[in-house]
C-alpha cells in the first residue's frame, strides 16, 4: 500500500475509487465500505483510494472535546494493508482546512489531486464546513465533474447501527466481548515497553508497563483482562491489568501493565501489542501482599483455562 500525505508530490491516479473519512475503528460497518471500493475498483480496472484525517476532526473543530480515538495512525495503515487497499491519502486536519467547503473539498482533493472517478460513501457521510456536505449535495457537485457516488448501507448488529461511538461505549463499561464483535475483531493496545515501579516482579509476577503510542488511545474500563500478546514475531497470552494499583498506590496515573504467561526476559523498549480476550474482573484494593498474590494466582489459572478451551 501506498502512503501519501496531503503535501506529497502525486500524479494523477487512472479511475481512482475513493472513500473519505476519519474511519475511526476500522469497525464492520468501514469494513462495508471499503469492501465496496476494492469491488468497484476491480470492475471498472481502476485503483482503490481511501482518504483520512490526522488528528481526528473532532479534537480540531470541538476545542474542549476529549476525545478518546479508538485506532491509531498505524494501525489504520495496518487495517487497511490488510484488506487490499492500494492507496491511502493522510490529510493533516488544521483549523485552515475544517474551513473548506465540500465544494472546495471536491475539487481540490478529488478531482484536481488525486483524479478521481467514483467515490463510495457511508450512509451518514457528511464533510466539509460545517459537515454541510452530504450525499445529495456529493451527486450534485458529482455531476459536474463525472464522479460517480455509490452509498453504502449501515451495517447492523442486533438491531443496531455499528458506530465508534457504541464501541467506545461498551469499552469504557468493559464490555470488551461486545466492542470486538461491532469491530469485527479484537480490541488492540500497542506502545512500547516502560519500566514501571517493578511492584509486580516483587511479587513474583513481573508485569510489562505499555506506554501507549497515541496519548488519545481509548483504555478500556479499570479491571483485569485476558490478553494475547504479540511481540516482534512472538505470540504470548497474558492477565493485563489496567488502573491505579490501588493496593500499593494512590496516584491518578493510569497504568496498563500485563504479566505475561510462562514468559521471563527484559523487554523494555520493545514495541508490543495486545489484543483484548476477555474480562476477568474489576481492579479492586487488597488488604494483604498475601491476598493480592492469592487472586492472581487465581486470575492466571482462569486466563490459562480460557486459552486452552
Amino acid at each position: 500500500m501506498k502512503v501519501y500525505t496531503d503535501t506529497s508530490e502525486f500524479v494523477k491516479i487512472k479511475s481512482a475509487v475513493v472513500t473519505v473519512g476519519s474511519f475511526d475503528g476500522l469497525h464492520n460497518g468501514h469494513i462495508k465500505i471499503f469492501e465496496k471500493v476494492l469491488e468497484l475498483s476491480k470492475k471498472n480496472n481502476g485503483t482503490s483510494f481511501v482518504i483520512t484525517f490526522e488528528p481526528h476532526p473532532r479534537s480540531v473543530i470541538s476545542k474542549d472535546f476529549d476525545l478518546k480515538i479508538l485506532t491509531s495512525l498505524e494501525e489504520k495503515k495496518e487495517v487497511l494493508k490488510k484488506i487490499g487497499i492500494e492507496n491511502l491519502m493522510v490529510i493533516s486536519f488544521t483549523k485552515e482546512f475544517s474551513q473548506l467547503t465540500s465544494d472546495e473539498f471536491i475539487k481540490k482533493y478529488l478531482i484536481e489531486k488525486i483524479g478521481a472517478s467514483h467515490m463510495v460513501i457511508g450512509h451518514d457521510h457528511k464533510f466539509g464546513k460545517d459537515r454541510l456536505g452530504d450525499e445529495k449535495k456529493l451527486r450534485e457537485v458529482g455531476k459536474i465533474y463525472n464522479l460517480e457516488v455509490t452509498a453504502v448501507p449501515p451495517e447492523m448488529l442486533d438491531g443496531e447501527i455499528i458506530s465508534s461511538t457504541k464501541i467506545r461505549n461498551a469499552l469504557f463499561a468493559g464490555d470488551i466481548e461486545k466492542a470486538g464483535l461491532l469491530l469485527g475483531r479484537n480490541y488492540t493496545l500497542a506502545g512500547i515497553i516502560v519500566k514501571g515501579m517493578q511492584r509486580g516482579r516483587l511479587l513474583g509476577f513481573p508485569t510489562a508497563n505499555i506506554q501507549p503510542d497515541d496519548e488519545k488511545k481509548a483504555i478500556p474500563m479499570n479491571g483485569v483482562y485476558i490478553v494475547k500478546c504479540l511481540l516482534e514475531n512472538e505470540t504470548h497470552f497474558g492477565i493485563m491489568n489496567i488502573g491505579f494499583r490501588p493496593t500499593f498506590e494512590n496516584k491518578h496515573e493510569l497504568v496498563s501493565e500485563v504479566h505475561i504467561l510462562n514468559f521471563d526476559r527484559d523487554i523494555y523498549g520493545k514495541y508490543f501489542k495486545v489484543e483484548f480476550l476477555k474480562r476477568l474482573r474489576n481492579e479492586k484494593k487488597f488488604e494483604t501482599k498475601e491476598d493480592l498474590i492469592h487472586q492472581i494466582e487465581a486470575d492466571k489459572k482462569a486466563a490459562q483455562k480460557f486459552i486452552e478451551n
